[in-house]
């Protein structure tokens, strides 16, 4: 903790601020692409203490908020079954299907557990074998390691009542989709750290190079992010799309190899909706056909469920940083954290309930 208050020091940020504010010329956007960012952004009130000419804008990096309606509602289904353990993370009890959600199923009498780990999962598994085990596998490549354990520990006990509901999505394709969108506004990205502790960083300075938009690896912590920011202002500055790693501490260019080999072995990638954006291509994962045994689509036969985004909620244009979340008119009325209308008002990533917590309008 004393490490990490460093990082948090207001002496310490204080002047990489002020070199930001010398540095600066000319008007600049940049993505945070990861929700725990823009809650510690927001938090921290980093926002208010950037120059002007510095706008920050907010990415799809919060799994439980592109999570796919469609997705949503065949958790529901599957939960609905009286053979049906069903296992999740506590956020995602609260999002909001096409008519109810989760915390609906097991206030109906749905046998709906929250669980930390997905390992606590495959133990209930053991613990019910008179019970199908359900764990809704959702993430980023931060969280896809473990989710995948899961399915090797369950292998491994030769476990024949437990399966995974995958929504496991990539970061690259989705700065490809954003990036290559005719409604662009990003110049520069912060990288998430998490994600690139574990894949590295070396797909990113091809998707750099291919859009001239330079990018800084970060962390979370106020220090880390004002450093990323400052080495994002420098390249954009410069006319230069490199990329710099502003969060050594922790990350590698080649990242986490043995966990990649692991991803690799069980999953391939895939075309996979997002939350309020639609298609993005090859931008999730699946199991591979030799390890179908453990996929609950295909176990609960749930395939014909298809769904349609509310009209109203404008999460998927806030997750391509094209609007704020004040810009919804369902902002704070319609849409609240007790009454959410999508899924980035509930998350405690999502960017929606970052700004009802924290951002006070002038």
């Amino acid at each position: 903790m004393q490490v990490l208050s460093q990082f948090r020091d207001a002496e310490r940020v204080k002047p990489m601020l002020d070199a930001i504010r010398r540095l600066v010329t000319k008007q600049w956007t940049i993505m945070e692409i990861c929700g725990g960012q823009t809650h510690a952004i927001m938090h921290y009130g980093l926002h208010e203490l950037l120059p002007a000419e510095v706008e920050l804008v907010h990415g799809p990096g919060c799994p439980v908020c592109v999570t796919p309606l469609e997705l949503v509602d065949k958790a529901l289904a599957i939960a609905s079954r009286p053979e049906v353990i069903f296992t999740t993370f506590g956020d995602m009890l609260r999002v909001p299907g096409s008519n109810l959600d989760l915390f609906s199923i097991k206030a109906a009498g749905g046998n709906v557990r929250v669980v930390y780990s997905p390992l606590d999962a495959v133990k209930i598994a053991q613990q019910n074998p008179d019970k199908q085990v359900v764990f809704f596998a959702i993430g980023f490549e931060t969280t896809a390691p473990v989710n995948i354990m899961s399915v090797v520990q369950a292998r491994a006990l030769k476990l024949k009542n437990f399966s995974i509901l995958t929504s496991l999505v990539r970061v690259p394709p989705a700065m490809h989709a954003i990036l290559g969108s005719p409604f662009n506004r990003v110049q520069g990205f912060l990288a998430a750290g998490h994600v690139c502790a574990v894949m590295g960083y070396w797909e990113y300075p091809s998707i750099a190079s291919l859009y001239h938009v330079p990018m800084a690896v970060t962390g979370f912590e106020p220090l880390d992010l004002v450093q990323g920011i400052y080495s994002t202002i420098e390249l954009l500055e410069k006319g230069s799309d490199e990329v710099v790693n502003a969060y050594s501490r922790v990350v590698t260019f080649e990242g986490n190899r043995p966990a990649q080999k692991m991803l690799d072995q069980y999953l391939e990638p895939c075309d996979r909706q997002w939350r309020g954006i639609g298609m993005i291509p090859m931008s999730g994962w699946r199991l591979r056909d030799e390890f179908s045994e453990f996929d609950a689509e295909k176990r609960f036969d749930v395939s014909d469920i298809h769904t349609h985004e509310s009209e109203i909620c404008i999460a998927g244009q806030v997750l391509q940083g094209l609007k704020k979340p004040f810009e919804c008119p369902a902002f704070g009325t319609l849409c609240t954290p007790d009454n959410p209308l999508g899924a980035t008002m509930v998350s405690s990533e999502g960017t929606c309930a970052a700004y009802f917590r924290y951002y006070k309008r002038s």
